[in-house]
């Protein structure tokens, strides 16, 4: 299920967004929750961190979209934002705010059309980065993202995330496989850590999150130093 976000004082612009937003997902056979705001006081009162795409008009009374999301930002850096505006000038100063796009009003399908398949497209390789994990409970889906380090004993694998431990089975070609193209590094056999969770390197030990310190095995200690100097100088985040 996608959650969208329409926040504009117009009501027959929101409609419309609203109509164009129906039509385009229903032909991808996906499906969608659309919350409507009058105005950006009550959005962002309200304001779930679940929501993947926001359209927000600028100018509206009280708090304009702009300085809405400032706000927004600050609690949400990965939530897409869309301005839908007249006012040209304004929106390209939206990307200061981290906008994703803007659309001007009035509103046409065709291109309506062609920024949602950009956003759709983005959303798409999201998640792909989802990896499925067998448990004890059954398959179960987890965001790669979320993966502070896997621990591997054996044929046993525990995927330490920020939303809690899955236990469940594999191998470690497989696992590296699935995790092609993101920031993780084996610190010795039994570990590859997530590098953007990586708080401090003590000596011959890695503190991972919020309490994890794992052992760094002699072999692969310049690999994995070089691995995380390498993420830092990329600009990689550390969470």
């Amino acid at each position: 299920m996608m959650k969208i976000s329409i926040v504009e004082d117009d009501s027959l612009t929101a409609q419309t967004v609203e109509k164009y937003l129906h039509r385009f997902f229903s032909k991808t056979d996906t499906a969608i929750e659309v919350i409507r705001y009058a105005d950006a006081i009550s959005f962002l009162k309200r304001y779930d961190k679940s929501t993947d795409i926001v359209f927000m008009d600028i100018n509206m009374p009280g708090l304009n979209g702009m300085d809405a999301a400032k706000k927004l930002r600050e609690r949400d850096g990965e939530v897409i934002i869309i301005f839908v505006t007249n006012l040209v000038q304004c929106a390209v100063d939206g990307y200061e705010v981290g906008a994703f796009d803007f659309i001007v009003k009035p509103i046409s399908y065709g291109s309506f059309s062609l920024k949602l398949r950009r956003v759709s497209q983005m959303l798409q390789s999201k998640i792909k980065r989802q990896i499925c994990v067998s448990t004890r409970q059954g398959k179960t889906l987890i965001n790669a993202e979320e993966i502070t380090y896997i621990e591997i004993m054996r044929h046993v694998v525990t995927y330490h995330t920020v939303r809690g431990d899955y236990v469940g089975s594999g191998s470690l070609t497989a696992i590296s496989e699935e995790l092609d193209g993101l920031p993780f590094a084996m610190c010795n056999r039994c570990y590859l850590v997530n590098l953007k969770y990586v708080r401090q390197i003590d000596g011959n030990d890695v503190i991972v999150g919020g309490n994890g310190r794992l052992q760094i095995a002699a072999p692969r200690r310049k690999e994995f130093l070089q691995k995380f100097n390498d993420y830092l100088a990329s600009g990689g985040e550390i969470k």
